[in-house]
C-alpha cells in the first residue's frame, strides 16, 4: 500500500531510504511553518519534521493525516493534546540522541573546569604568555548537580561519577527523601542540588511547568564559584537574571546549547562575554544521532500506518481507537487501492 509522507526539513538519508523501502511517496517540503504545512501536508498520511508547527489548525486541514513523527525528543511544536483528540500519532526519536547530549554536556564541564576556550582564544590572539597565568580545575572530588534526572541526566551522572570521579547529587520531584543511587544521591531537595553545585547541569523539557524553573530566587542559590550548564531547553533559566548574575561576578561562568527562543540573538550580552561558552543547539549533532534521530522518527511513521506497536509513542490514543486498528486498515486499504472516500 502506498502512503504519502511530507519530510518538512532536510534529514539524514537513513530514515528517507527505510521510507522508501516501505514503497511510500515522500513529498519534500519547503518550511516548517502553518502555512506551508497546511498547503504542502493536506494530501498526506504522515509527516516526519525537525520543526514543524502541528497545530489544531494543521490537523484539521490535513484530514488524512495519522501520524506526526519528530526528529528530535521534544516535540515542542506539535500540540500532542489537540492530535491525540483527533487520533493522530504523535511519535520521536526518544533514544536517538542521549548518549551524544551526554557526552556534550561533559565535555562543555571539563572546557568550562579547563578553560580550554581561554587558552585557545589566548594563544590564537598572540596572549601566550598572558593565558599561561590562567588556572583550570581539576572536576575529581568537585559537586556535579543535575535537574533533570531523566535518560541523557543519567546518562551524564554515570559518566561523571564512575569516569571523572565527581560526586553526583540529582534533583527529583517524584521521591520523598534522599535516595543513594549508583551514581551518588537522588533527593527531592532542589535548593540542596542548586546550592551544592560546583556544576549545575540541566537535562530538562521545555513544558510550562519548567518555563523559568531557574528563576532569580533559585539562580541565587548557586555559590559565586559555581558553574552553569544548559543542553536541554533554554526556556527553564530566566535568562535576564543569569545574564545580570554574570555581569555582577555572582556566577563563575556558564556554558550554553540553547537559549530563550532556542537560538540567540545577535546583541544577546551571552554571546560576548568571556566566561560563557556558546553553541547553536547542536548538542545532539553527531553523524550517529543523526542517523538513528532519521531512522526513529521513519520507524514510527511505519508502524502508524502498518497499524504496528508503536516504539517511540509520544501520546496514547484513546482505547477506542485502538480497538479500531483492524477497521482503520481496512479503511485505509480501501482509500489508497480504490480510490475510497
Amino acid at each position: 500500500m502506498s502512503y504519502r509522507v511530507l519530510i518538512t526539513e532536510a534529514v539524514n538519508e537513513k530514515g528517507l531510504d527505510f521510507l522508501r523501502e516501505q514503497g511510500y511517496e515522500l513529498v519534500m517540503g519547503t518550511g516548517p511553518d502553518e502555512e506551508t504545512l497546511l498547503r504542502e501536508c493536506k494530501d498526506c498520511d504522515g509527516a516526519l519534521t525537525r520543526n514543524g508547527k502541528f497545530s489544531a489548525r494543521v490537523f484539521d486541514g490535513c484530514p488524512n493525516l495519522k501520524v506526526v513523527s519528530m526528529h528530535g525528543i521534544g516535540v515542542d511544536g506539535i500540540d500532542v493534546d489537540a492530535a491525540t483528540q483527533r487520533g493522530i500519532q504523535i511519535c520521536n526519536a526518544a533514544e536517538s540522541n542521549q548518549r551524544s547530549v551526554a557526552e556534550y554536556a561533559i565535555g562543555l564541564i571539563l572546557m568550562l573546569a579547563k578553560q580550554s576556550v581561554t587558552y585557545n582564544n589566548g594563544l590564537k590572539n598572540g596572549q601566550m604568555a598572558d593565558v599561561r597565568k590562567v588556572y583550570g580545575n581539576d572536576v575529581s572530588g568537585k559537586t556535579l548537580s543535575i535537574i533533570g534526572m531523566g535518560n541523557i541526566g543519567t546518562q551524564v551522572a554515570r559518566m561523571a561519577a564512575h569516569g571523572l570521579g565527581m560526586k553526583v547529587v540529582g534533583y527529583s520531584r517524584r521521591i520523598t527523601k534522599d535516595q543513594e543511587m549508583d551514581f551518588g544521591i537522588l533527593t527531592p531537595d532542589m535548593h540542596k542540588v542548586i546550592s551544592s553545585a560546583d556544576y549545575l547541569s540541566l537535562h530538562l523539557p521545555g513544558t510550562g511547568s519548567t518555563a523559568k524553573l531557574l528563576d532569580a530566587e533559585k539562580l541565587s542559590w548557586l555559590k559565586p564559584s559555581a558553574f552553569l550548564i544548559n543542553t536541554g531547553r533554554g526556556e527553564v533559566i530566566d535568562e535576564a537574571a543569569l545574564i545580570k548574575m554574570l555581569q555582577e561576578g555572582k556566577l563563575r561562568g556558564a556554558a550554553l546549547d540553547v537559549f530563550e527562543g532556542n537560538l540567540p540573538k545577535e546583541d544577546n550580552p551571552l554571546l560576548s562575554m568571556d566566561n560563557v561558552i556558546v553553541t547553536p543547539h547542536t548538542a545532539a549533532f553527531t553523524t550517529e544521532a543523526l542517523e538513528r534521530m532519521s531512522y526513529q522518527a521513519a520507524l514510527g511513521i511505519v508502524e502508524t500506518l502498518e497499524h504496528r506497536p508503536i516504539t517511540y509513542a509520544v501520546n496514547k490514543l484513546s482505547n477506542s481507537f485502538e480497538e479500531n486498528q483492524d477497521i482503520a486498515a481496512v479503511m485505509d486499504f480501501f482509500r489508497h487501492e480504490f480510490n475510497y472516500k
